[in-house]
């Protein structure tokens, strides 16, 4: 089964860029179904069609979905922040305060996406695309799991080893709301269960993340940014969508020929900034597209001799080696700013920081007791060296 997510700053065509994706992969026979993951969830009004929680048939093979981000939160979330409601508003919070507060950040977004997990694993479906929301929440989304997962796996069981100990005679001592067993298996379900079925998802190399840009200084840079921080967390991205470039003919005319050399220009610069990413160019339309059969149209230009649901690009992902006496730790980092890169090595955890992304690497045990040596970017990709038995914490 294949998933697509479409992201990019908000306004440069993503959600009509995913439904003609969708549209051009049903009418090749493919079972497609194309979901809103997007607050906003305009994707009904590119269909011209009412959408709802539950998929709807727009043509055969082609079902279309929006998430309900409250509902899939309440699903998989409910028991969890009922309880820290309860124990905020105890002491003192404001209920509508409190309730903001029980949400782990990014939590709509992750459940969003666990959604479309259940749907996948249905098997109902040979291509699944989702409208993603501008580019942050995205980002937020798909490294949710691993930030989660890693940070609840140590909580959860000392809270539970405290609390099988302490509540039963703290429940006569003191006030204070405490949690129940349904709140622990709920938590447990989702650390163990719904987040690492969630994280084996989106790094799997069937799913890619396509990045949908318009020929503007802003939104390249902000693309590029997003493909380095999904690099980090080996989300992989297949392919740069640029769209809204005047066609040929158009870009001749006297009054256009400025604006078309700048988009020209523009296109190859994203061609070396993205490389070895394809960049499919889409045209701009001369009326908004809506409805199946200009949604066609526009995928047929897009997916000009290339399948919509192919995998357009294999991304890089985290490999070690051994260099001599030393070890090496390759992570695929394209664009990176070394300014804004930071490496440190605490115990048998490599903690990389990118921008505003951090990620914890466990490392082999072969490694593990070694110092880092070295961290230096080498074109894409960040090599990191370890050498001799070290105690304590390395940084570079």
């Amino acid at each position: 089964m294949r998933l697509v997510l479409y992201t990019g700053k908000g306004g440069v065509g993503k959600t009509t860029t995913a439904a003609a994706t969708a549209v051009a992969a049903s009418q090749r026979g493919r079972r497609t179904l194309v979901a809103s993951a997007d607050a906003a969830h305009s994707l009904g009004d590119v269909f011209e069609r009412r959408l709802s929680a539950d998929p709807i048939e727009l043509a055969p093979g082609l079902d279309a979905i929006e998430i309900d981000a409250r509902v899939e939160t309440q699903r998989h979330w409910g028991r969890i922040r009922d309880f820290l409601v309860e124990l905020l508003t105890h002491q003192g919070l404001d209920a509508v305060v409190a309730e903001e507060l029980a949400l782990l950040p990014g939590a709509e977004e992750v459940t969003t996406l666990l959604a479309v997990e259940e749907l996948a694993e249905a098997g109902r479906y040979d291509l699944i695309v989702v409208d993603c929301a501008p580019t942050d929440s995205t980002l937020r989304l798909v490294t949710l799991p691993d930030v989660a997962h890693r940070a609840l796996r140590v909580l959860l069981p000392l809270f539970r080893a405290v609390s099988g100990v302490a509540t039963p005679i703290a429940r006569h001592l003191v006030s204070v709301p405490l949690p129940g067993s349904e709140v622990f298996r709920d938590a447990e379900e989702f650390l163990y269960g719904q987040l690492r079925r969630l994280q084996q998802r989106i790094t799997h190399e069937s799913t890619s993340v396509r990045l949908v840009v318009t020929p503007e200084r802003m939104v390249i840079d902000e693309a590029r940014r997003a493909w380095t921080e999904l690099s980090l967390f080996e989300v992989g991205c297949d392919a740069v969508i640029m769209n809204r470039l005047l066609p040929k003919d158009a870009a001749e005319e006297a009054f256009f020929r400025e604006w078309g050399r700048l988009q020209e220009d523009r296109r190859r610069e994203v061609e070396e900034l993205f490389a070895p990413l394809p960049v499919l160019a889409a045209p701009l339309a001369p009326d908004e597209v809506t409805g199946i059969a200009r949604l066609a149209e526009h995928g047929a230009r897009i997916f000009a001799g290339v399948a919509p649901d192919a995998l357009l690009s294999t991304a890089a992902r985290v490999r070690f080696s051994r260099d001599g006496e030393s070890y090496l730790a390759m992570v695929p980092l394209p664009g990176a700013d070394p300014a804004r890169l930071d490496v440190v090595k605490l115990d048998d955890e490599l903690t990389i920081t990118s921008g505003l992304r951090r990620r914890m690497l466990k490392l082999p045990r072969r490694i593990a007791p070694l110092s880092l040596a070295s961290a230096k970017l080498d074109g894409p990709t960040l090599v990191v060296r370890f050498a001799r038995p070290a105690s304590g914490t390395e940084a570079v």
